[in-house]
């Protein structure tokens, strides 16, 4: 070892030379080693759970990549000899017998691990695990490293140099005590470029599904609390020892997470009325990141008030990615990026300037040190990742495929299940299959392993003999209101607020025979009008089975005279003998105002013009869906409309055949005239208000007082 090498070694134990600055830097590694816990918590608990083996293997992966990296070149590039102030020259596959050097870089390591798993809640659920691994390697084998002798090269712990030859942005007087923008800053910016180049994920932001669950939100909370506890070993060894600057530091870092959190509660409280979990999730770990630069050389109250500042930014940036159609599943980007940048800025703002450091430098140099830190590290790391990641996925594409995505990444990229895919998986077979000897996994343990279990208790049931038939007949009754509740699921609950449509379907008894969907995609709103001819189970099962087709046909683009052909075949032939349905099928255009449509046997639609009179319409009516198969998807015309001035209503017999005072059917015209009655400047006023008066008409002439005499289905479009 040369001598040069030994001398550096020696200043290095010099400064770890009290064994209870070892012991506190020891016991910090481990405080924010344990923060990788609370990353994976946090990721966990807010994605869903067909993804949860990905990040659980995510987060243990990274961090020994991260390690690994680090200690083959990524510590040498941090704190080797400097070249010019760019990067390190030497220590590189780093080892040495002395214990002090051996705590620097352990703390370091977990420093690098960190930095690394900010990126892994960001891209969720989308990103192919070696693509992931990819973005670790560049995190902590080149960014981190890079951008950390820029900061921190020249760090001084117990008043001796680690490098004599400082990083230019410290040079420059960049300060930055615990890493607001060396850890924090830097994983948000490669969290962004990874987001832009991969993309978000399937459906976030075309209401396609509820991707937005949270798996459990106790688990991120727990989470929360993880990160919030090795946030003490992050900016409590920072100072490099165990002396009477610790507490404060300590305390301002309480102070930061407790003012964060402050604002978390408070925001969604002031904006919705409401306590907001993603608020809750943000403004804690914003404040945090907020007060990492500075948490030496600021006081309680001024850690409070920057850690607010940091997480009401945080939070309105969160709303600003959702506007921009970016995908942040866990904020990594408001809390760690936008947290980090304050919290840099702070610095400038806030810092005792008295601290030696500064060397009585006045605010303004200080402020323009930090500004020049944060644009550099921003073009480096930003820059650098989203080149390196664009020119990649040019040639090895870094998500996975659309049905993986679906499948979810547990069985897509590991080929492993959870108890609820399990038993998922197991229906579809046995709905395939129709073959009820198929038994699915029962255990105990699991939640979903219960429900399996009396899954199998009633497969076992269903195999006996047709002399047991008769005892399942008051059981099947038991289990309408079951069934009722799932049909009750398959209406349309999707937001529909820009779009000039609405709907309502008011079932006669526990299962309707009615149904409606409707489907937006961009500015086109597909939607299905039906009336599945009787009533019960059979007709509810017939119109799951049409909305499930409905759904999987549009949301394929196919053109609506194939869809009424598929549906139509498909009634007719799967049907319980003398099942069909009455439908209109159409797409609605929101900008052009365009409605084209076409009617498989059911009523002919009312169009009413701005001036309240009514347009006759020859729609074309073929026969109901069911009856006959149909060959060629042009056998069902095609109808245009413009809706420029005009509203488009369609209604089930339910309504027209409602009886007036005279007990006649009140018809299309009666109809109208109740609509004239309600009419109103917005469409789902009118409906609702159309369709309560004619419930409230419908029944006073029932059979039993409150009975309606049929199901009633009433949608409207037009502006």
């Amino acid at each position: 070892m040369s001598e040069e090498l030994n001398d550096k070694l020696d200043t290095i134990q010099l400064i770890f030379s009290s064994q209870i600055d070892t012991l506190w830097v020891l016991i910090c590694t481990c405080l924010v080693f344990l923060m990788q816990g609370g990353f994976m918590c946090l990721e966990a608990g807010i994605t869903r759970p067909k993804n949860s083996i990905n990040i659980a293997l995510k987060n243990i992966t990274d961090l020994s990549v991260a390690v690994t990296v680090f200690w083959m070149f990524g510590f040498g590039l941090m704190f080797g000899t400097s070249y010019y102030g760019i990067f390190g020259t030497e220590y590189f596959f780093f080892t040495s017998d002395y214990g002090a050097y051996q705590v620097y870089f352990l703390y370091q390591a977990v420093f690098v691990a960190t930095a690394t798993s900010i990126i892994s809640g960001a891209i969720a659920e989308r990103t192919k695990f070696e693509a992931y691994i990819l973005i670790a390697l560049i995190t902590s084998g080149l960014v981190y490293p890079i951008v950390g002798h820029w900061g921190w090269a020249s760090l001084v712990i117990q008043d001796y140099a680690v490098n004599e030859k400082p990083g230019w942005l410290v040079a420059n007087g960049f300060y930055d005590f615990a890493g607001s923008t060396i850890v924090h800053s830097v994983g948000g910016w490669i969290a962004l470029a990874s987001m832009i180049v991969i993309g978000p994920r399937t459906g976030r932001f075309n209401n396609t599904g509820n991707i937005k669950m949270y798996t459990s939100f106790p688990l991120a909370i727990f989470g929360i609390f993880l990160l919030w506890f090795g946030w003490f070993g992050f900016n409590g060894a920072s100072n490099g020892k165990l002396d009477f600057n610790v507490p404060s530091i300590m305390m301002n870092t309480f102070a930061g997470g407790a003012g964060g959190l402050l604002i978390g509660v408070t925001y969604g409280y002031m904006k919705a009325k409401n306590i907001s979990p993603r608020a809750i999730l943000i403004g804690p770990l914003a404040g945090l990141v907020s007060i990492t630069a500075s948490a030496n050389v600021i006081d309680q109250g001024q850690a409070l008030l920057i850690a607010a500042v940091g997480s009401l930014f945080a939070l309105k940036f969160d709303e600003i990615l959702e506007t921009l159609k970016i995908d942040d599943i866990v904020g990594a980007v408001p809390v760690h990026l936008i947290g980090g940048i304050w919290g840099t800025i702070a610095v400038g703002l806030f810092a005792d300037l008295d601290y030696e450091f500064f060397n009585n430098a006045n605010r303004f140099d200080v402020l323009k040190s930090q500004f020049i830190g944060i644009v550099a590290v921003g073009l480096f790391a930003f820059g650098s990742t989203f080149t390196i990641l664009k020119v990649v996925n040019k040639f090895y594409k870094l998500r996975v495929s659309a049905s993986d995505e679906e499948l979810g990444l547990n069985i897509a990229e590991h080929d492993e299940n959870t108890a609820e895919l399990d038993l998922i998986k197991f229906l579809k077979t046995q709905i395939k299959t129709k073959d009820l000897k198929l038994r699915t996994n029962q255990d105990p343990f699991t939640n979903f392993g219960i429900i399996g279990y009396y899954v199998n208790q009633m497969l076992t049931k269903l195999e006996k003999s047709e002399k047991e038939v008769e005892m399942w007949r008051t059981r099947v009754l038991k289990e309408i209101n079951l069934a009722a509740e799932v049909q009750r699921n398959f209406k349309p609950e999707r937001d529909l607020t820009q779009y000039p449509v609405f709907g309502q379907n008011i079932p006669a008894r526990e299962l309707s025979g009615d149904f409606f969907d409707i489907y937006p995609h961009n500015k086109d709103v597909y939607f299905i009008v039906a009336d599945v001819a009787g009533k019960g189970i059979n007709a509810a099962m017939v119109m799951a089975k049409s909305i499930t087709l409905f759904e999987t046909l549009v949301g394929n683009r196919h053109d609506i005279d194939e869809v009424a052909q598929k549906i139509n075949n498909d009634i007719f032939f799967t049907k319980t003998r003398g099942m069909f349905a009455t439908a209109i099928i159409g797409i609605y255009n929101k900008d052009t105002e365009e409605m084209k449509f076409v009617n498989a046997g059911h009523q002919t639609p009312i169009i009413k013009r701005k001036d309240n009179s009514f347009e006759n319409i020859d729609d074309g009516k073929l026969f109901p869906l069911g009856i006959a198969e149909v060959d060629n998807p042009k056998n069902y015309p095609i109808n245009k409309v413009s809706l420029k001035d005009k509203r488009f209503y369609i209604y089930t017999d339910g309504l027209s055949e409602i009886f007036d005072s005279n007990g006649k059917e009140i018809g299309e015209e009666g109809i109208k005239k109740v609509l004239l009655e309600n009419k109103s400047e917005f469409i789902k006023k009118e409906v609702e208000g159309t369709t309560r008066a004619l419930m409230i008409k419908t029944t006073l002439t029932g059979s039993k007082p409150g009975e309606l005499h049929d199901d009633m289905t009433f949608v409207g479009f037009g502006k």
